[in-house]
């Protein structure tokens, strides 16, 4: 294997840990990793059971299933990433967990991603066309159209299809990296691949993962937050508290790996022949544990704020055991899936 023709997934590469500070660099971001595997796997678990078993299915717990859904796959994959987090980059786990881990990770992280932006789009038609939304907002049209984010996140997860494999050095070291060697003859041809691959890959990711993403939660919230200005709710600060963190944490998490994302793909024929610009390396742990915490931070955002939601997962643990005990309780079918979402869904409150 030809380490100029292929680079590791998580931009990670062997660096030397001298000072304090990368000693914080690279601790800091197990810890966060950590913390974001249980509290994800544990909150979107719960959200998963109430959303997904408890509630009567609408729109609106359908988006709230379909978001914890993304998360919880994500978050369950941690482990993996921890561990190779704390080998410096190198992968221990084989060929074929290789992919199928990397595979998980892009479809339910974009897929987290893209989500978010179809809620704030569905909470925007709401509240500015609820008239609309309460006539044409169904259950069988939003489990269709919910389908786009998971495609468009299948397709941004194409290249590991194709380029993602096991590579051992001849030190020894295996990585789970893009091999690209395969795919051409003379090795200009291989850094041409290579570079035109992984810079095409890092454009679309971060103009469709994340600009796009980003604009739609803006535009949208921003448009809710006018309409409540217009109708004298600002004095309402709950709804507005709730939109400024929905926008706020999207963008603190997202956005340093992104950026460190997009200086890679503008700086990628550099680091491949020079080996400039290794503080990429030293950032790219930390900005991708920054990124992995959103995940955990989706059911405190968009679930638990949510007064319908909050009532009946408190109410949902006793009543369970209550039917659990019970000799004669009779079944109760939950089949019921709403032609089109209750008046409350339309209100700001839900948002």
């Amino acid at each position: 294997m030809e380490t100029n023709f292929s680079t590791p997934l998580n931009g990670s590469e062997e660096v030397s840990y001298e000072s304090p500070g990368y000693a914080v660099l690279r601790i800091l971001p197990l810890v966060v990793a950590g913390v974001t595997f249980v509290l994800g796997v544990l909150g979107n678990g719960l959200v998963i059971w109430v959303a997904g078993f408890r509630m009567t299915r609408t729109v609106t717990t359908i988006c709230y299933l379909n978001l914890a859904l993304a998360d919880f796959s994500f978050t369950a994959t941690l482990p993996f990433l921890i561990v190779t987090m704390a080998m410096e980059g190198k992968w221990p786990f084989g060929w074929f967990l290789c992919k199928l881990i990397y595979i998980v990770v892009d479809i339910n992280l974009f897929g987290s991603v893209f989500l978010i932006a179809f809620i704030a789009l569905d909470r925007c038609i709401c509240v500015l066309h609820p008239v609309w939304a309460q006539n044409h907002r169904t259950v069988s049209l939003a489990m269709k159209v919910i389908m786009g984010p998971w495609i468009l996140a299948l397709v941004l997860t194409l290249q590991i299809f194709l380029f993602l494999t096991t590579v051992t050095l001849p030190n020894g070291n295996t990585y789970c990296t893009f091999s690209l060697a395969s795919w051409a003859e003379t090795p200009e041809e291989k850094i041409k691949v290579t570079i035109t691959v992984l810079t095409a890959r890092g454009i679309i990711r971060f103009v469709i993962g994340f600009s796009m993403p980003m604009s739609i939660v803006v535009i949208c919230y921003g448009l809710i937050a006018a309409k409540m200005h217009k109708k004298g709710m600002l004095k309402s600060s709950r709804p507005l508290r709730v939109l400024t963190a929905v926008v706020a944490s999207f963008f603190i998490c997202w956005f340093p790996f992104q950026l460190v994302a997009l200086l890679g793909t503008v700086w990628r024929k550099e680091m491949l022949l020079f080996g400039k610009y290794k503080i990429l390396a030293v950032l790219n742990n930390p900005v991708s544990a920054l990124a992995y915490f959103n995940s955990c931070l989706n059911p405190m955002l968009y679930v638990f704020m949510g007064q319908d939601f909050r009532e009946r997962l408190i109410h949902s643990l006793p009543s369970s055991l209550e039917r659990a005990l019970s000799e004669d309780s009779a079944p109760t079918t939950d089949t019921a899936t709403n032609s089109a979402s209750p008046p409350s869904e339309v209100e700001l409150q839900t948002v």
